[in-house]
Order: structure tokens, then sequence, then C-alpha cells
């Protein structure tokens, strides 16, 4: 996709506006599913471009890995939801 990611900016934005950071998720959103829609077998079994872990992998290893990271924000969410509720 051509993506490049800010990461400095990512981690040192601070009093970000909720509408912006919907703004943010809802272009992710599609981008991770353009991008998805567009990868065939042929493309999950190549070697990723850059080495994440120090070594090459596959594309399809590295997509499993990010489920995993996702998953693990995805908790990380419901925690902080579930203290802010008075829940946790």
């Amino acid at each position: 996709s051509g993506y490049q990611r800010p990461r400095e900016q990512e981690f040192s934005a601070q009093n970000v506006p909720a509408a912006t950071l919907l703004e943010v998720i809802d272009k992710t959103k599609t981008v991770v599913e353009t991008t998805l829609g567009q990868l065939g077998d042929a493309h999950l079994t190549e070697e990723y471009p850059e080495q994440v872990f120090g070594e090459p992998m596959t594309t399809e290893f590295f997509l499993v890995h990010l489920t995993g990271h996702l998953a693990y924000h995805l908790g990380q969410i419901n925690y902080h939801r579930r203290l802010l509720a008075g829940q946790g």
C-alpha cells in the first residue's frame, strides 16, 4: 500500500480529540481491508520485505503475529475500559 508508519508521532501525540481518533481508525480499516483483499496465496508465502524480528519471515507469518499483537492490545483496551467504568 505504500503506507509509512509515523511511529514516533503515534507514541508522542497527546490530547488527541476523539473525532480525530475515530477518523484515523476509519482510514486504517480501509487500508487494511483493501490491502488484505489484494493479497493472494502467492503473496502470503513471499518473504516479508522488512526483518521485524531480525530474521526473514513470510508475509503469512507476520500477519499471524500481527493478529496476536492486536488481540493483546484489545485486551489492554478492555481492561482500561473496565477500570474507567468501575468494573475492574
